[in-house]
């Protein structure tokens, strides 16, 4: 959204924007459309959500410059010759680290000090294109992926106006380095379960990567439960083991104790601990996992 809102206001000419096709969604399975289609209709912009690579052709041959953020799919050669200028992407990440579907998210999960993005044009591979520019972002320890996707979104806008700057100066990009180069895998719910015997930083950073989309998970009375907020304490339990402490919740790691700042039951909504422990009546010996 920042970049759009900023290319609407500048002098560039936003000719039309192309979004994913409306998809079902919710327990009614309504078709429901994007946040971008949604911005065009506000905006009065010209909104396209091609069903298949042909159509997709058809609406950049003309175009200068096709800028892709989030589009989630991978464009053939045929498509990336046609706009004048080429294709650029604007990635939620210093590249080459963390090429792939969850940037952002492996970031966090891997304890990275550092994050930013690159405006890269656009190749065959698969974020392995020429760099015009980045921005780097240093990471707080507490920061979610929620929060860094905020802040990246609005990163980007510099990105992206150094990159069409450079296009209209007539710059090359520079070759983007495959030394230090890492793939950002794309995030499956099984990989979400919290195993509570790793190490408490381990599992902070998990669950702040996977926050809230799809939720670092555990499981409860044979039901499943979203850890949403956490905070490492100097105590230590048993790995799993629950503990109400000052109207605390706290649950042991492989090293010292976690408290839980907020939670989402099953078929819930997201509530603060102390509002979950009051319904859940808790029993002495109870875990989680």
């Amino acid at each position: 959204m920042p970049t759009l809102n900023w290319l609407l206001d500048s002098e560039h000419v936003l000719a039309a924007v192309i979004t994913q096709p409306d998809r079902p969604a919710g327990r009614g399975r309504e078709l429901r459309e994007s946040v971008v289609s949604q911005w065009a209709a506000e905006n009065s912009v010209q909104c396209f959500k091609p069903q298949d690579l042909a159509e997709t052709a058809l609406l950049v041959k003309d175009c200068d410059v096709l800028l892709t953020i989030g589009y989630g799919v991978l464009l053939p050669a045929e498509i990336l010759n046609l706009p004048r200028h080429g294709c650029l992407n604007l990635h939620f990440s210093l590249l080459p680290r963390w090429r792939g579907a969850a940037p952002v998210q492996r970031a966090i999960e891997a304890g990275d000090s550092l994050s930013g993005v690159t405006v890269f044009a656009l190749d065959e591979g698969m974020d392995t294109g020429p760099i015009f520019s980045t921005k780097r972002f240093a990471l707080d320890t507490d920061i979610t992926s929620d929060e860094l996707f905020v802040e990246l979104a609005e990163l980007g806008v510099e990105a992206v106006s150094e990159s069409l700057q450079a296009i209209a100066e007539g710059k090359r990009p520079t070759a983007q380095p495959g030394e230090g180069a890492t793939k950002a895998a794309k995030i499956t719910k099984q990989e979400c379960e919290i195993d509570w015997k790793q190490k408490a930083e381990v599992i902070s950073q998990k669950i702040r990567a996977f926050t809230s989309a799809p939720g670092a998970w555990t499981r409860f009375r044979g039901e499943t439960l979203k850890i949403d907020s956490v905070e490492i304490v100097d105590i230590s339990y048993e790995a799993g083991a629950i503990h109400l402490v000052d109207k605390t919740l706290m649950v042991g790691t492989g090293s010292t104790a976690l408290t839980i700042g907020f939670l989402t039951p099953s078929g819930k909504s997201r509530m603060q601990a102390l509002a979950w422990i009051n319904g859940a009546r808790l029993a002495d010996g109870e875990h989680f996992g």
